[in-house]
């Protein structure tokens, strides 16, 4: 099974407008909400391949109440950790020409018992978890070290982690040594400490990102694919040209269709190979939403892998 976290999840709603522009109207075209969190979007993908995958995740509120409601028809299992605060929502706005704004809310705090209680969660599921996903951002007020104990505690029980968070969340779990980090190009500029413009800055953020202390590290990069460092080489994967429609949520996309790959023992390079044709799937549909494996095998065929050295 691949296990999915989510601490911080949320409603996302959803705009498509006709356009969007400074000084002048658009006009709503469609709009809708989901349950979402990467945690969600991942487990929503590999569900949708025809994996087992099941989905911790915390609710409050009126809000949290809306998530659960929103979760029941998404056919993956999935546990709610009741939680005292409410949860967030979050607004994506997007246009017919692939123009998107995302904004979200911070979340707010949980308390030490809370926080004690996703990991009992989270361990009881371990022994039956090939990969675990821990997405996503920490509410402000979690110690950053948070996903770090996380991280720990599947390596205590054989699991391989994969973690998809930012900041110094990112940076704390670093010391626990996950399996594989998946940031954005934004993201590794933000753990780097510096710009990343060109190819060559990408392999070189890469091996730094390596030295840290994951395993393997996947640097994604929207329409140009994805570079990915592992024992077997480092690769880069490269897209189609297609028209991207909304890209929110490719990334989601990439690292489930990448943990589902190496969990049926695919190589690392293959894996990626999916990766990126699930996220290059996502970005072609409207609005938030994920690919199907047969939208995703069409991008597959298409997409190129080679060594990137």
């Amino acid at each position: 099974m691949i296990l999915t976290l989510t601490i911080n999840p949320a409603i996302d709603r959803t705009i498509t407008a006709d356009r969007l522009v400074f000084e002048d109207r658009g006009y709503i075209l469609d709009r809708s909400e989901a349950a979402g969190g990467r945690g969600l979007n991942a487990s929503q993908v590999i569900h949708s391949f025809g994996a087992k995958t099941e989905a911790i995740l915390t609710a409050g509120g009126a809000t949290g109440k809306r998530i659960e409601t929103l979760l029941a028809d998404t056919g993956f299992a999935y546990e709610i950790i009741p939680v005292a605060s409410e949860s967030r929502t979050n607004l994506t706005i997007s246009d017919r020409h692939g123009l998107t704004v995302k904004l979200n809310e911070r979340g707010n705090p949980l308390t030490h018992g809370e926080l004690e209680e996703i990991k009992k969660r989270v361990a009881a599921r371990l022994p039956k978890t090939a990969w675990l996903m821990i997405c996503g951002s920490i509410q402000p007020g979690v110690p950053q070290h948070f996903y770090n104990e996380i991280v720990e505690l599947a390596k205590a029980h054989g699991v391989k982690t994969l973690l998809d968070t930012d900041g110094e969340a990112l940076q704390h779990a670093l010391d626990a040594k996950p399996t594989v980090i998946m940031p954005n190009q934004h993201e590794a500029e933000r753990l780097l400490g510096r710009a990343l413009i060109t190819r060559s800055q990408f392999l070189e953020a890469v091996d730094q990102m390596q030295a840290m202390g994951p395993e393997w590290v996947i640097l994604s990069l929207g329409a140009r694919g994805a570079i990915g460092s592992s024992p077997e080489g480092v690769f880069e994967a490269l897209p189609p040209r297609v028209e991207a429609l909304c890209p929110i949520g490719a990334g989601d996309a990439l690292g489930a269709a990448f943990a589902w790959g190496m969990e049926r023992k695919k190589s690392f390079a293959d894996s990626l190979r999916w990766g990126v044709a699930a996220g290059t799937a996502a970005a072609k549909l409207p609005g938030l939403a994920f690919p199907t494996l047969e939208q995703t095998k069409a991008v597959y065929k298409q997409v190129e892998v080679r060594p990137a050295r």
